[in-house]
């Protein structure tokens, strides 16, 4: 025994110090936030992978937005597309719902098995792990497992003894808004069947080709238009179903192969020649196994709790669902132009929900994958030329413009000045500059007037800040490129925030014109998508300054203004209902953390020398809004950003702003982690003493040099090297306290 654990431990010290890889997915639990409100999806999925196979419930609505909530118990089908932890549904395209018996072509009615195809499920019979999902569907006795490529999802269905094997394959489903306009199925031979399906939705022109290659035979193809059966075995209408049957020998399993493109059938059929030629499902499992391992040992940790392992990793796994991959494996692609592009040197993604990820999720990219950044920097460029502005919210090659602000501007720009390559500058720096001068989304109003009239837009409060952050960020790039003309004007830009700042309140709020403000005024009032918030309230709203912080606090009247407001922001509670809005939850008084604008709120403190506080909410976040439970998010997971704020904070420093290069410290839960930060190097962080009661930062070597710095550098963290946290039950009366060691917005 002795020896047997000698040898674990240095093995595991060998695989720590970055000379081989551990297995991580065992700490992943896809079930976390698929309870409650995370919308997060639920399947066989690789990292960033255009398919993303996995259940679908029969309920809608919007804890249903990726399919699938934990509290249901229905399945539909297995779709190829889903969104993982938005707001709004869509996608849950080529739906394949195995079945026996004679059942209605249509989904059916929960409790009425004759109503349709339908089946219920139990939790106790349903597995996922990263690449892998099964479920027993109980209607049919029949097994259902998942697994996936990049561009292929593999399905295996054991059917039970003495009932004829059938597949149903549905093109009329999809979730959320989406709907279907156009679709089409023909049997190609013995075993393929191919087709597209068109949609509107969120997104108003989606496009998907499929080819479904089976590993046995089909004895009949029946097709249907709805429910109506028709002749022949191809057929073209707005909601195409297939039902398929087949003769399988006692024991044998039925494998089923469907690749997607956005191009074309043939295009689907490369990728499944490139990706799945056989038939081997648990060579495929172990595939999209260790390609999940590869990408979540860039950053390697340890912790004394196990839950906090398993949420760990599976809110790194979150961040690494999304952006979607979206060309062929010869590069073809769907533009933002309705047009098909061909062989692109770049890999082209979509699913981009900037609003919330500029924020962390691509921050988190580019300290630990900036070659995947640059990527998607080379795809925002390409819907910039092809659309005549950067993406907003885009999804499979529309725009839907949802959110406020160009949030586009702050990840182009962090990587920009990070000096991230492979893309090019000078058309980074003309599309950042062409999206943020258009006319619309208030945008007319900000250049006119320097901020939004209230009686102009709705959400404008919201929009003004965020433009002022995107602005900024502009600014810091035509300082990098000497261009003082133009950084003074964009820097004049990311001082607008300052138009919407009440002195008498203290209050970032609507304004009519110069002299008026809109009234009546309650900053804890929230209506979703009908006042000046997005979102929001004031309360959250008025610390939306990530690029100025040190100008916000002179706004407030200095520095105990300015902390006294922020420790009010966790005490002051909502006693008369007036938020009305699903998405502010993870409240700690009037602090949201289920929702994006205030994540880098308990930061702050890092700019006035108060890190305990720092400390002390992060914590608590950590301790109370995060679990391993189903329901274990406060809010949307929002594409990885939820799950990004908790990698940062559990490695103990954060990016307050987004594209200015600086962590700021909080309090780490982890005990060691080693991060794959650049080609060969590694940025190691040892916690020393940390343990739930000592969680305030005492002093950090960094390289063995005392550091006492309340921030740190991402140039720094690129170098490489070794920091040392030493942790304590009490605030430290010095660490991170002094004048030139607080956090601060503007480059020094």
């Amino acid at each position: 025994m002795y020896k047997k654990i000698i040898t674990f431990a240095a093995c595991f010290s060998l695989a720590f110090n970055g000379f081989g890889q551990q297995n991580l997915t065992k700490y992943v639990d896809p079930f976390i936030g698929t309870g409650g409100h995370g919308h997060v999806f639920l399947g066989a999925s690789v990292p960033y992978g255009a398919v993303q196979l996995g259940p679908v419930n029969s309920s809608t609505g919007w804890d249903w937005c990726s399919g699938y909530n934990y509290v249901d118990s229905t399945i539909v089908g297995f779709s190829h597309t889903h969104l993982s932890g938005t707001g709004i549904g869509d996608l849950g395209d080529i739906a394949i719902m195995p079945v026996t018996g004679n059942v209605k072509m249509q989904k059916g009615t929960p409790g009425v098995p004759s109503s349709g195809f339908y089946s219920l499920f139990s939790h106790q019979e349903e597995t996922a792990k990263p690449g892998f999902y099964s479920v027993m569907l109980k209607r049919y006795g029949i097994k259902a497992e998942l697994t996936a490529s990049t561009r292929v999802g593999f399905h295996q269905y054991t059917f039970p003894a003495g009932e004829t094997p059938k597949v149903i394959i549905d093109l009329q489903q999809g979730i959320g808004w989406d709907t279907a306009t156009e679709t089409y199925i023909t049997q190609e031979s013995a075993s393929t069947i191919s087709g597209y399906r068109y949609s509107k939705g969120w997104a108003d022109n989606q496009r998907i080709y499929f080819t479904a290659v089976f590993s046995k035979p089909i004895r009949q193809v029946m097709v249907y238009d709805s429910t109506a059966l028709q002749q022949g075995k191809s057929l073209r209408g707005r909601f195409v179903k297939a039902q398929l049957l087949f003769d399988l020998l006692k024991g044998e399993k039925l494998g089923l192969k469907v690749a997607i493109s956005p191009v074309s059938i043939e295009n689907a059929k490369l990728n499944m020649k490139a990706e799945i030629p056989g038939w081997d499902f648990n060579k495929q499992v172990s595939l999209a196994n260790a390609a999940w391992n590869k990408e979540l040992n860039r950053i390697s940790v340890q912790a004394r709790d196990p839950e906090k392992m398993r949420i760990f990793y599976t809110a790194l796994y979150h961040t690494m669902i999304a952006p979607s991959v979206f060309n062929d494996v010869n590069g073809d692609y769907f533009g933002a132009d309705h047009k098909i592009h061909r062989k692109a040197p770049f890999t082209n993604y979509t699913t981009f929900s900037l609003w919330d990820t500029y924020r962390a999720a691509h921050p988190l990219m580019t300290l630990i994958n900036p070659k995947r950044t640059s990527d998607l920097v080379n795809t925002m460029l390409t819907i910039y030329q092809q659309q005549g502005k950067l993406p907003v919210w885009h999804l499979v090659g529309n725009e839907t413009d949802c959110m406020v602000g160009n949030p586009a501007l702050p990840v182009i720009a962090d990587a920009y000045l990070k000096g991230i390559k492979g893309f090019d500058k000078d058309l980074a720096y003309e599309a950042m500059k062409n999206s943020a001068m258009r006319e619309e989304r208030g945008m007319g109003y900000l250049k006119k007037f320097g901020y939004i009239p209230a009686d102009s837009v709705v959400e404008n409060v919201a929009m003004g800040l965020e433009f002022a952050i995107a602005d900024w960020s502009v600014a810091q790039v035509a300082a990098k490129r000497g261009n003082t003309a133009e950084f003074d004007y964009w820097n004049k830009r990311g001082q607008f925030y300052r138009n919407y700042f009440d002195k008498e309140s203290r209050f970032m709020r609507g304004r009519i014109n110069d002299t008026q403000w809109r009234t009546p005024f309650n900053p804890i009032a929230a209506v979703h998508q009908k006042d000046d918030f997005t979102e929001g309230n004031a309360w959250q709203y008025t610390w939306l300054v990530p690029q100025d912080v040190e100008g916000l606090i002179d706004l407030m009247g200095g520095e105990k203004r300015f902390e006294n407001k922020l420790d009010s922001l966790f005490l002051v509670q909502d006693t008369a209902g007036v938020i009305k809005s699903n998405d502010i939850s993870g409240l700690i008084g009037q602090y949201a953390h289920g929702n994006e604008p205030s994540h880098h709120i308990t930061y702050l403190y890092g700019y006035l020398g108060q890190p305990a506080k720092t400390a002390g909410h992060v914590r608590y976040i950590m301790d109370h809004l995060y679990s391993d439970q189903p329901d274990g998010l406060s809010g949307n997971e929002d594409a990885g950003q939820m799950s990004a704020w908790f990698v940062f904070s559990a490695l103990g420093f954060y990016p307050v702003n987004p594209a200015n290069g600086t962590y700021v410290f909080g309090s780490p839960v982890v005990d060691d982690a080693v991060l794959q930060v650049a080609e060969g190097k590694t940025f190691r962080l040892k916690v020393l003493g940390n343990s739930k009661t000592n969680k305030y930062i005492q002093g950090i070597t960094f390289n063995g040099i005392p550091y006492t710095k309340a921030y740190v550098l991402h140039s720094d963290l690129l170098k490489g090297g070794e920091m040392i946290l030493t942790m304590g039950p009490e605030p430290s009366k010095s660490w991170g306290k002094g004048p030139a060691d607080r956090a601060y917005s503007l480059a020094k």
